[in-house]
């Protein structure tokens, strides 16, 4: 949303690169997008409006250190986060702050990106700064946005920057760098900050609900298990439970490896070391979800390296759930209940919340932007799902972020899906923003927290959404 890519000595991303290279929807980047780097004061405005309790954004790495060092640190990037955080806080929401939503200083990736393990110091060393130098306002801290996208997109299928295809070697071993990193600052704030700041500081992991396609099918039920512990298991294995990986990931690694004439994936293995510094590093478990696959086990193994092919699942849509904006989004809400019983079970029980850190849909660019029916149907039937898993399930989840507060710049969709409350105008050089009928129903939701006399009829308990 900030667009001003290269304002006020803010360094190159490497989708800023990527976007000037044309490898975005309709060549379009995210020079300008929302221009939220000139119209902080507006956006506070419109929060003000919706009256969260809560506003959850990402600091952009380049614009804090221009090289991704402390040796280029940019003042007048610090100095527009300060503004930021102190506008939420003059409004009486709590700023809680993404350090790493993708986009990596291009001069790091220049060095090897995630698969330089160099990287992990340089990380906690710009950790360690916006600790130092935001923590006395900032309570909620999250160290990687998605990195199961990070390592799947950027390395699997090369569908995002770096652009590289090589599903088994890079994206295990990027995944592996991440999990260090993430420790590692997870480490810095609790032995330095936590003391005189009294922070939380998590991760957030994105997995759709696996359903087996099947469920009387022993095949099926096995590999939906496999796909959650290849796209959830992955990331909160270690962090969660014991600092290593998923023994079904493992295994089935080496059980493809076996099958196949050459290696076709390499986990990399954690220390016994690194295992204790994994292990643990979260005060919340941060999920970001949208949608939910049927899954089969697939009916012919190939060596060929691919994430499904991988794992040996094959995941399908019903033909009756109904398809979004994006074309990955099918609306399927009792998905995500589903996946908050699997996390509650597998990874935090009572011991620490759940944090639903991002739910929401797009509508397309070319729709009706203000009248966004589907979307409120979306939050209604996707809430009223949260709201079951809290009072039927005893599920401990203690916040809920809706996607997203104004339309932005999506990756390599461009400004094609708009997922915003408030319609942004990206054709208006002073990008106007319009709320849409999904931020009034938002808002009566904010002020509810919950539901008024519908659904289950009780509400969600204080300050979840």
């Amino acid at each position: 949303v900030e667009g001003a890519w290269a304002e006020d000595g803010k360094g190159e991303s490497i989708w800023d690169q990527y976007g000037h290279q044309g490898h975005v929807y309709k060549n379009q980047t995210a020079d300008v997008a929302c221009d939220s780097y000139h119209k902080t004061e507006y956006d506070v405005y419109l929060l003000r409006g919706l009256r969260p309790k809560i506003y959850k954004f990402s600091i952009s790495w380049p614009r804090i250190f221009a090289d991704g060092t402390k040796d280029s640190l940019n003042p007048q990037g610090v100095s527009y986060y300060n503004k930021l955080i102190d506008s939420l806080l003059d409004s009486n929401i709590e700023p809680m702050v993404t350090l790493f939503h993708w986009d990596l200083p291009q001069t790091l990736q220049d060095l090897g990106g995630w698969q330089n393990e160099s990287i992990i110091s340089a990380f906690a060393e710009y950790a360690s700064f916006c600790f130092d130098t935001f923590g006395d306002r900032v309570k909620f801290w999250i160290t990687f946005h998605e990195p199961w996208v990070i390592s799947y997109a950027g390395y699997g299928t090369g569908q995002h920057p770096p652009g590289i295809v090589d599903p088994g070697i890079a994206s295990y071993q990027v995944a592996h760098v991440i999990l260090k990193a993430h420790a590692l600052a997870w480490h810095v704030y609790n032995s330095h900050y936590r003391p005189k700041q009294h922070g939380k500081v998590g991760i957030v992991l994105n997995s759709d609900w696996a359903e087996p396609k099947n469920p009387r099918s022993v095949e099926d039920i096995r590999a939906a298990e496999r796909y959650l512990n290849f796209m959830l298991g992955w990331f909160a294995h270690p962090i969660f439970v014991n600092g290593d990986y998923p023994d079904v990931l493992k295994s089935q690694i080496q059980h493809m490896n076996q099958q196949c004439s050459s290696q076709i994936a390499k986990l990399p293995t954690f220390t016994e070391e690194e295992k204790r510094l994994v292990n643990g590093t979260a005060d919340f478990f941060g999920l970001s979800h949208y949608t939910s696959r049927l899954i089969s086990a697939s009916a012919n193994h190939t060596c060929i390296p691919s994430y499904d092919n991988i794992g040996g699942f094959s995941p399908q849509v019903d033909p009756s759930w109904p398809q979004t904006a994006a074309p990955w989004i099918y609306v399927v809400p009792w998905g995500l209940r589903r996946l908050l019983q699997f996390v509650s079970k597998d990874y935090t029980g009572s011991r620490i919340p759940i944090y639903i850190a991002e739910n929401g849909a797009p509508v397309d660019d070319g729709s009706d932007f203000i009248n966004d029916t589907m979307r409120m149907d979306y939050y209604r039937l996707y809430i009223n799902e949260v709201l079951k898993a809290v009072k039927l399930d005893a599920v401990d989840v203690q916040m809920y972020v809706a996607r997203s507060l104004i339309d932005g710049f999506e990756g390599a969709a461009g400004y094609s899906q708009r997922f915003g409350l408030h319609h942004v105008n990206f054709d208006d050089a002073n990008r106007q923003r319009t709320p849409k009928e999904s931020a009034y129903f938002f808002s009566t939701v904010i002020e509810n927290n919950g539901f008024p006399d519908k659904f289950l009829e009780e509400h969600l308990p204080k300050h979840v959404v």
